[in-house]
């Protein structure tokens, strides 16, 4: 078996067993130079967390094993294709590789449909279901400004 296939195995593996310990069905793993450096499964119902996704779970895990929020060199493997959450994680992480194995079509058969997120960003706020309103926008530019000002920040 490849590196990757092992890789993808550990994933279905981490999901498999997600499952049999009450949390969903879904595993991650985050690779670099050819080693996991962390593995996590989906932890929300187990941990009361809506965002407990596994693949924001390993990215979480593993960015404290490197000490850095960039995961430059790194690839993700998912068990899922990830939801629109994770897949902006990945993004901000800079994963530089994603390999998943169930489609998020599969994943909607089975009562995990992510679409309407998809349809309801591209949609004006007017028109969203979630009541979204912009208000205070003079204020809360202050700390933009105060960002932007800033000497010697850590650009992410």
């Amino acid at each position: 078996m490849n590196e990757q296939k092992i890789f993808m195995q550990r994933a279905i593996d981490l999901s498999r067993h997600s499952v049999k310990t009450g949390g969903g069905p879904f595993g991650a793993v985050i690779v670099k130079n050819g080693n996991i450096i962390a593995e996590a499964s989906n932890g929300v119902t187990k941990n009361i967390d809506p965002t407990g996704h596994a693949e924001i779970n390993v990215i979480r895990k593993a960015a404290q094993v490197l000490q850095n929020f960039d995961l430059s060199g790194c690839e993700i493997y998912s068990s899922c294709e990830p939801c629109p959450m994770c897949l902006g994680a990945i993004y901000w992480a800079r994963l530089e590789k994603l390999y998943f194995a169930n489609t998020k079509a599969d994943a909607a058969k089975i009562n995990f449909d992510d679409q309407f997120i998809y349809e309801e960003i591209q949609k004006p706020y007017s028109e969203r279901k979630l009541i979204t309103r912009q208000m205070m926008a003079d204020e809360a530019i202050k700390a933009f400004k105060d960002w932007e000002d800033m000497e010697g920040k850590t650009r992410y």
